[in-house]
């Protein structure tokens, strides 16, 4: 079965959801739609609790509680949920200062994230801090373009993941931004920096020759910027078999996901929901009949 990954028009705003004309080429046979539902964060920060109400920005909003009472909920409306966290998940409130990471491990177990990248931030408690940190996280963190070799991390993260969901394969790989120059060099020691285009292109092949329905990337590279730096969206347009990348770093709130064309003119999505817990994303993929995909950004808001 044909699986081409494609979006002909722009996205249609209906009743606040992001639809999506087409994403998967359909089967010359008619089958019954799969959905997969992605729920995704970034740059979580170490915020646990919710903003106060007297907040000038983000007054009740944010909270592992309430993201929790979230994700149950899209979980008893879904049969196949996937929550990925595209890294920086420490360092920012005094609970990481306490802890080390060790809370923030503990209650992403305790939501029943399936996977996460590591972000820069991930690194400041040092490489022997963060595994000490991991063994109490009931996760993976997918890192493909990081070469830990010779270093406290080695063997503490994956290349890539493929989950069955449904009868359906979701592939996903991790990359991460080039640690020099932003993370102190004691920290990280002798963990290489890999090409990310390079190694995006290598990681979303293996996992299409594994027969994946749907090929996402953890990107802790940043939405875009003014330089040459390599971002998001120019690793969507050099790269190819991606069709979803979640992006954390430069803390983006995007209304929607951003569209760009790969090397086959293929569509490609990008998303990002800022940070501190504030929103959860959300996208719906279904595949084979009448194929969709919808997105919605879903507001964190402190239960009164």
């Amino acid at each position: 079965m044909e699986r081409r990954a494609f979006l002909r028009n722009s996205f249609a705003v209906s009743g606040g959801v992001i639809l999506a004309p087409s994403l998967f080429a359909q089967s010359s046979v008619a089958k019954k739609a799969k959905r997969i539902t992605i729920l995704h964060t970034n740059d979580t920060h170490s915020n646990i609790d919710p903003f106060p109400e007297n907040h000038s920005k983000y007054p009740g909003k944010g909270g592992v509680s309430r993201r929790f009472e979230l994700v149950n909920q899209i979980r008893k409306e879904q049969d196949n949920v996937l929550l990925l966290d595209a890294g920086d998940i420490f360092q920012g409130t005094p609970y990481f200062n306490k802890f080390g990471g060790v809370l923030e491990m503990k209650l992403m177990t305790a939501m029943g994230y399936d996977a996460a990248t590591m972000g820069n931030h991930d690194f400041d408690g040092g490489m022997e801090g963060f595994v000490k940190a991991k063994q109490f996280g009931d996760f993976p963190f997918i890192c493909s373009n990081y070469n830990f070799s010779n270093t406290p991390i080695d063997g503490h993260t994956k290349e890539s993941i493929v989950f069955e969901k449904g009868g359906l394969k979701i592939g996903v790989f991790g990359i991460g931004v080039e640690l020099k120059g932003l993370v102190p060099g004691r920290l990280y020691g002798e963990s290489k920096w890999l090409d990310p285009i390079e190694i995006a292109n290598d990681r979303a092949a293996e996992l299409k020759k594994k027969g994946c329905d749907l090929v996402i990337c953890l990107s802790h590279l940043g939405y875009e910027y003014s330089s040459e730096k390599i971002s998001d969206r120019v690793l969507a347009n050099k790269t190819k078999d991606i069709h979803l990348i979640i992006g954390g770093h430069t803390h983006t709130f995007l209304p929607e996901p951003t569209q760009e064309k790969n090397l086959l003119g293929e569509t490609v999505l990008i998303n990002q929901v800022g940070w501190a817990g504030i929103n959860l994303g959300r996208i719906d993929f279904e595949i084979d009949s009448k194929a969709f995909a919808k997105h919605d950004v879903i507001e964190v808001v402190a239960s009164k």
